[in-house]
């Protein structure tokens, strides 16, 4: 497949914010995509040209990509940042220099995916002398070759901000209807932007719809479903299984709003455990290798030797998954940290030792997976418990079983909440003894419990520069939910950024971080594309005309990034806006 019909569905796909629309063209092309290139386009279609789980990365630099433009169209490194700075977008860049660009190669050829993709794979496998070298030769020879529109998005790509708006979800449904559309009947009406299916089509597109979902939760591989499902239909889809070294999608849970309501939730008896304020880690170990991926399958391996070195030592089993959280230990004092202070470890790929002296954490481990090659997805939650009883050697201070209380008592279960708060923890999670594992899903087998209204993952739509001081900074930001696959504007945050790096995040992090998502500026307002996740606190939820969630928050303000946790799909949605707000009415 020519990488021009790749970069057309981008630029389809970049214009329309209509989640069925994207889906619709992206499953236009894979219906004429081969076997073979499957899981390339896949990969591609959202930027990545590797698994998130996986450890290598392209690893090029933006002047990296700027000195490649400038060996290719022959344009100053000062006039190709003149004109980033104008466009705000490196991307744009390429394709203005390349479209002025008045000689063709004479060896010019056209480009193909697979070719594409083999020559990013090269540029992460590029390592020491002379490396940098190569990696411009390599980017220089796609840019010879590429039209202005395909420069751009292979500059976007290695620059890792493609920019298309393509979420999980719409992978997902454009495999089923490209390779089950027919069985269904699947007709996209651009008029409605619906897809019309009468009410049996509707109940069986439902059920393989969670079929898909369950697949990919348990692989994080689109790319294997689409082809195990063109090749073996669905029947090779419910043979998948989940290997260890491949992270799978956590488990989520709803919130309850008070002892009463979980055990209403859950049944009792239930276990009640702790629900600490830390950094949530899938720990896979076969036998002497451990590595460590983030809630959002990034290997973190690396950043947290302690871990590593403790599950080695205290986990008794010769393979295995874990679900756990790890929590910052103040070495002074031996009282647990916010996350706030362990999260700048996430990134943070060398002088780990040294890093991990100063913020420890200790792994309080909630949840197995996977024990001796065989899943425990569909084992009860009190037999799952009793096998991390067996194998987990606890050591405090470096690993242990999350605190836990099985009781139907009301009063003891209370008091077990109340002594998680004086302990300085978030709350508490409150299980179905007979529940499953469900990866992906806020199902009914376990429910959080927390003082405090809950936080709210938003994503930023728009922002404000500041005066006086903040001048010249980003300092006021409009935040959106999801709604059905559109985005709604809440409110907006200006509290909670700091000024000083040693705080916490800045305004100055933050403009950073945004400017290259601005895709309009009117003044002092900007317009930004959703990327940037962050987590808000707020004193209240009220009905409001001004924006157009009808809802917006009181006093809001900034707790923390969540881009290396969360992506955009994963905001909160309309209908959890609306029941916080019924939960404080007391409905």
């Amino acid at each position: 497949m020519n990488y021009i019909e790749l970069v057309e569905l981008y630029e389809k796909i970049s214009k329309t914010s209509k989640r069925l629309e994207k889906t619709h063209y992206v499953s236009k092309l894979l219906k004429k995509t081969p076997i073979q290139e499957l899981e390339d386009l896949i990969l591609l279609i959202r930027g990545k040209i590797y698994p998130e789980w996986d450890e290598k990365k392209i690893g090029v630099s933006s002047k990296l990509v700027i000195k490649a433009i400038n060996k290719t169209t022959g344009v100053s490194d000062k006039e190709i940042e003149e004109n980033w700075k104008k466009l705000g977008d490196l991307g744009d860049v390429a394709r203005h220099l390349l479209s002025q660009k008045r000689q063709e190669s004479l060896f010019k050829r056209d480009l193909i995916v697979k070719e594409v993709i083999k020559s990013f794979r090269k540029l992460s496998d590029q390592q020491g002398l002379g490396s940098v070298d190569q990696k411009l030769s390599i980017i220089s020879e796609l840019l010879v070759n590429a039209t202005p529109l395909e420069a751009k998005y292979i500059s976007r790509t290695l620059v890792d901000n493609l920019r298309v708006g393509v979420g999980k979800g719409v992978i997902r449904d454009a495999i089923i209807w490209t390779y089950l559309g027919g069985e269904i009947d699947i007709k996209y009406d651009f008029e409605k932007n619906d897809i019309e299916l009468d009410t049996n089509d509707r109940e069986k597109y439902n059920e393989i719809l969670k079929k898909i979902q369950h697949a990919y939760d348990i692989t994080n591989d689109f790319g294997l479903v689409a082809k195990t499902l063109k090749l073996e239909g669905l029947n090779g889809i419910s043979k998948l299984k989940m290997e260890v070294g491949k992270p799978i999608n956590v488990m989520l849970f709803p919130k309850a709003k008070d002892v009463n309501d979980a055990f209403d939730i859950v049944g009792k008896p239930a276990a009640f455990e702790y629900k600490y304020d830390g950094f949530r880690t899938q720990i896979h170990k076969t036998g002497d290798i451990v590595t460590l991926f983030s809630r959002r399958f990034e290997n973190v391996t690396l950043q947290f030797p302690e871990i590593v070195k403790a599950v080695k030592k205290n986990v008794k089993a010769e393979e295995c998954i874990l679900d756990a959280e790890a929590v910052g230990i103040d070495p002074k004092t031996g009282k647990n940290l916010p996350f706030q202070k362990i999260s700048q470890r996430i990134k943070r790929k060398y002088d780990t030792e040294k890093i991990a002296k100063q913020f420890p954490v200790e792994l309080n481990i909630f949840d197995i997976l996977s024990y001796k090659g065989e899943s425990l997805l569909q084992t009860k939650f009190k037999k799952r418990r009793e096998i991390l009883n067996a194998i987990v050697e606890e050591e405090e201070k470096s690993i242990v079983l999350a605190k836990q209380l099985i009781t139907n008592d009301e009063k003891k279960a209370q008091e077990f909440y109340a002594k998680a708060l004086k302990n300085g923890e978030e709350g508490v999670m409150v299980k179905s003894l007979e529940g499953i594992y469900k990866p992906g899903a806020r199902v009914g087998y376990g429910v959080k419990l927390k003082s405090i209204m809950e936080p709210l993952d938003l994503v930023i739509v728009a922002g404000e520069y500041g005066e006086g001081k903040r001048s010249g900074y980003l300092t006021s930001f409009y935040l959106a939910c999801e709604d059905n696959g559109e985005l709604r504007e809440i409110g907006k945050v200006s509290t909670g950024l700091k000024e000083l790096e040693e705080e916490g995040i800045t305004f100055k992090k933050m403009t950073e971080l945004i400017m290259p998502l601005v895709s309009k500026n009117e003044g002092k307002f900007v317009k930004i594309k959703p990327q940037i996740v962050i987590e808000v606190g707020y004193e209240e939820i009220q009905k409001s005309i001004n924006y157009d969630s009808g809802f917006a928050l009181r006093f809001p303000r900034f707790l923390r990034l969540r881009i290396d946790e969360k992506e955009v799909e994963d905001i909160n949605t309309i209908d959890d806006i609306e029941m916080l707000y019924n939960q404080q009415r007391g409905k």
